[in-house]
């Protein structure tokens, strides 16, 4: 089995249909996403890219596969248009999509060799700092964590010929703690090693991690990509198809972790959709952020659009238009209060996850258990497209009878 089985012959996978010659390099990205890169079916003039359920494909009569097809592990046409649209978005070479952000993420570490030193926050996505220190360290990778916002920490953390990986996550998942990603850049090429960004929550509408000097910008597609709480996805996109790129591929082809074909589909329908929900789901946050802070209950608001937050000056530079649809609240009167205000919303659904359009609120310490870093009295807010006044209304309702 080849890990590239695509063939010399696009014909019929042109995600621009039967206007190649409107490849769009003048398109606002947000054009790019709403027109699916402005593909169009050269036999019926369908205007939306179609499910190829196929597992299989046709071999030619010498055995060769000139169709540019072999076999859905490895690849389907339907993941073509989500992931030439990311490229696009991200300003890419290439993008991988997996079968959930975790499987995207575990490809990157299981693409290293045992021994390898790896540096990662912590503070981050609880299920992969989970991953990291059991799964990753029995694979025999050296994990590091470090305060990801602290430089001088990451670069003492360095450790040049050994260091093969950086991860950041930023803003990072509950505290929306913000890393410099061209100075993490920096430092781990000058180490020898790739930098690889989590940048689920600030989405390609306001951060573009590869145009900043990372060299992989990962994607929970499950949230904002997606939008709509009904797929699991991940995706990867590449600064250039280097050596670590091909053993990424290969992670994905040889241990199956791929998306469905139907799920691809619903990844590309949401992502056309993406600039016009995360910049509706900002505007609210941050006007959220504005007003929680001000409320008698609310003893802290962490958003990185309120001015008195630490990462403020980082975010306005590093994101551009906006600072996302997350924030998070620390309740006085501490755990008992912030449980207690979860379990008062009326209009807030208590759900895991993030991203979609409902707004959603979690105590995010009794998710993620023993030896979680996150802060008893912390809730965290996932804002959604609903009207403003009745998102802030409901909380208020809630903080005053908990209290």
């Amino acid at each position: 089995m080849t890990d590239d089985p695509k063939g010399d012959d696009p014909k019929g996978d042109d995600p621009k249909g039967d206007h190649p010659e409107d490849d769009g390099p003048n398109w606002r990205p947000q054009t790019l996403a709403a027109q699916a890169m402005g593909w169009t079916d050269e036999t019926t003039g369908a205007i939306i890219p179609p499910i190829h359920p196929a597992t299989t494909y046709l071999r030619d009569a010498d055995n060769a596969y000139r169709r540019g097809r072999m076999y859905a592990r490895a690849d389907n046409p339907t993941y073509d248009h989500a992931s030439d649209l990311l490229t696009a978005l991200e300003e890419g070479a290439d993008t991988l999509l997996f079968a959930s952000g975790m499987a995207a993420a575990t490809a990157v570490f299981l693409a290293l060799d045992p021994g390898d030193h790896v540096v990662v926050p912590k503070v981050m996505y609880w299920a992969l700092r989970a991953w990291l220190h059991d799964s990753a360290r029995r694979w025999g990778l050296d994990v590091e964590g470090v305060a990801s916002d602290d430089l001088a920490g990451l670069a003492a953390a360095m450790r040049p010929g050994q260091t093969k990986l950086v991860w950041l996550e930023t803003p990072a998942n509950p505290l929306w703690t913000v890393s410099d990603i061209a100075a993490a850049a920096q430092l781990a090429h000058a180490a020898g090693a790739h930098l690889a960004v989590d940048s689920t929550v600030a989405t390609p509408v306001f951060t573009r991690p590869l145009s900043l000097g990372a060299d992989l910008v990962m994607h929970s597609a499950t949230k904002y990509l997606n939008g709509h709480s009904d797929v699991v996805a991940g995706t990867l996109t590449t600064a250039r198809q280097d050596a670590l790129w091909g053993r990424i591929r290969q992670v994905l082809v040889q241990q199956g972790g791929i998306l469905g074909a139907f799920e691809a589909w619903l990844l590309q329908r949401g992502m056309r959709s993406l600039f016009v929900r995360v910049e509706a789901a900002a505007a609210s946050a941050l006007a959220l952020a504005h007003r929680l802070a001000a409320h008698p209950r609310v003893a802290q608001v962490l958003y990185p659009g309120l001015p008195d937050f630490a990462g403020h000056q980082l975010a306005a530079r590093q994101m551009r238009g906006g600072f996302g649809g997350m924030l998070s609240i620390r309740v006085k009167g501490g755990e008992a209060a912030a449980v207690a205000t979860a379990a008062k919303v009326r209009l807030w659904k208590r759900a895991t996850s993030l991203g979609g359009v409902e707004s959603l609120i979690e105590h995010r310490a009794s998710v993620e258990g023993a030896g979680s870093p996150v802060p008893v009295d912390l809730l965290r807010l996932s804002v959604g497209l609903e009207a403003l006044e009745d998102l802030y209304a409901d909380l208020d309702q809630a903080l005053r009878a908990a209290g």
